[in-house]
């Protein structure tokens, strides 16, 4: 019979068994790369899928394998054969470098195939018309701007389901990466530059964005919420949204990008034309204002 002493050691021992575990299954609550809510993260699951279903075709072989041969060799099974002078067979060199060969080949069409198909740059396939949002990563929040709509949200993307949408992304400040993981396919941000990224939801829901590259403090604070809704939804929130609220200048937006800690979600009722260009030009400086015709002040 144990005393006390043994079940407090046994105590010790299973109690971060117990926590692990308990983390691993309310992990496994919103497994979001692995519960695709659009054509390019079904895509990317599939190819990440195929991957591992590829590369387990050497790792367990080569686990019942050195089981096999730990036991078939061991001290007291007789009928193992032992060579100590053997040093080269033809035959098993081919059998060891082929299938890693194979292997190789395998995932490097898969790969290749996959580098095609999931290009961000690349549209979707759909009988709707894609949506532009001109995206800015601003310390440390994010900007996004609705050109065709004149309106612009920060930290809140309002999308319609079943419509692809044309991301076209740029940094006001150090380089970031957009990545909503149940979209598919982070792209960095970047000063200077824009970067195009095509996604789509299949149907509405709510999907958490966030950024996937350390940008200095306020960076865990960094994430946004992607809202898909149906297209009349987001057609009647467009209409609702424009002319009401702040305008988006460059007084506004100064002002946004001062701001520190947590923002808020919440939208601007007016954006001036060329104001995403003015912000690819101005490689990280601060945006002047523009007028309506996209000319700098």
């Amino acid at each position: 019979m144990k005393g006390p002493d043994d079940l407090l050691a046994v105590d010790r021992m299973l109690k971060p068994i117990a926590i692990a575990t308990t983390a691993l299954g309310l992990s496994g609550c919103a497994p979001a790369l692995l519960d695709p809510a659009g054509p390019v993260a079904a895509g990317e699951k599939t190819l990440l899928i195929n991957s591992l279903a590829v590369m387990l075709g050497i790792v367990v072989p080569v686990i019942v394998a050195t089981i096999a041969f730990a036991w078939w060799f061991r001290a007291g099974n007789a009928r193992a054969k032992r060579r100590p002078d053997f040093a080269y067979s033809g035959k098993l060199e081919l059998l060891v470098w082929s299938v890693p060969l194979l292997v190789i080949i395998f995932l490097g069409g898969m790969g290749w195939i996959a580098a095609h198909e999931l290009d961000p740059r690349r549209p979707l396939a759909s009988k709707q018309k894609p949506i532009v949002i001109q995206v800015v990563a601003l310390d440390w929040k994010w900007l996004f701007v609705y050109p065709e709509q004149g309106i612009a949200t920060v930290n809140r993307v309002i999308v319609p389901a079943g419509t692809p949408i044309d991301f076209r992304i740029t940094s006001a400040t150090v380089m970031n990466s957009f990545f909503v993981p149940r979209l598919g396919s982070q792209i960095y941000a970047m000063s200077g530059m824009e970067a195009k990224l095509n996604l789509m939801a299949d149907k509405p829901g709510q999907f958490p964005g966030l950024s996937a590259h350390y940008s200095g403090e306020g960076f865990s604070d960094m994430d946004f919420v992607v809202d898909a809704v149906p297209p009349q939804q987001f057609a009647a929130w467009a209409a609702g949204t424009k002319g009401r609220g702040p305008a988006l200048n460059g007084d506004s937006y100064h002002a946004l990008a001062r701001q520190r800690g947590n923002v808020k979600p919440f939208a601007y009722g007016s954006v001036p034309a060329g104001f995403f260009a003015a912000a690819v030009r101005e490689a990280g400086a601060p945006v002047h204002e523009v007028d309506n015709g996209g000319r700098e002040n």
